[in-house]
């Protein structure tokens, strides 16, 4: 799905042309219902008591940082295939791993950026301390990466295949 180095995000042509008519949409339909809101809310007088034009000129603010952040993915990105089902952890794809070697304490999330994130799984970014810690990884493998607190901790790769969402 992602995977970010060297300032290229890499995506995959479905992923890259949902982000693509998501900024379409924002700078096309969004904004002039977004303008019509505050003009509406600019008709009721009083600006400094009016809170349906405050609550617009937020909403307006907080459209415009998505736009400006999706110009920026995109145009960094190139897009490619999606990960090989070869075992090796990868951005895109949902990976199991057991803390310590204790195959009941395992965890399994999502290593994709933040665009990708959903209700269904966990998602870790491939640039988290974990992320970055078992990249690259085949199934059955060690890795080790670093807490917050500066300690190292070892996980094992018990599955790595793409994810289907």
């Amino acid at each position: 799905m992602t995977q970010t180095s060297e300032n290229v995000t890499w995506l995959t042509q479905e992923a890259y042309n949902k982000l693509k008519d998501e900024l379409e949409y924002l700078t096309g339909p969004a904004r002039t219902e977004i303008a019509a809101k505050i003009a509406a809310a600019r008709e009721e007088g009083d600006l400094r008591e009016n809170g349906g034009y405050h609550a617009a000129k937020e909403e307006q603010g907080k459209q415009e940082l998505r736009v400006r952040q999706l110009t920026q993915l995109l145009e960094n990105a190139k897009v490619g295939e999606a990960p090989a089902a070869d075992g090796a952890v990868a951005p895109g794809m949902v990976v199991t791993i057991a803390f310590d070697g204790d195959e009941d304490d395992t965890l399994t999330f999502l290593l994709a950026s933040r665009e990708y994130a959903s209700a269904d799984i966990e998602t870790y970014s491939p640039q988290s301390p974990l992320g970055t810690g078992v990249m690259g990884h085949k199934v059955g493998e060690n890795a080790e990466y670093e807490l917050p607190n500066g300690k190292k901790a070892s996980v094992r790769i018990l599955k790595a295949e793409p994810y289907v969402g």
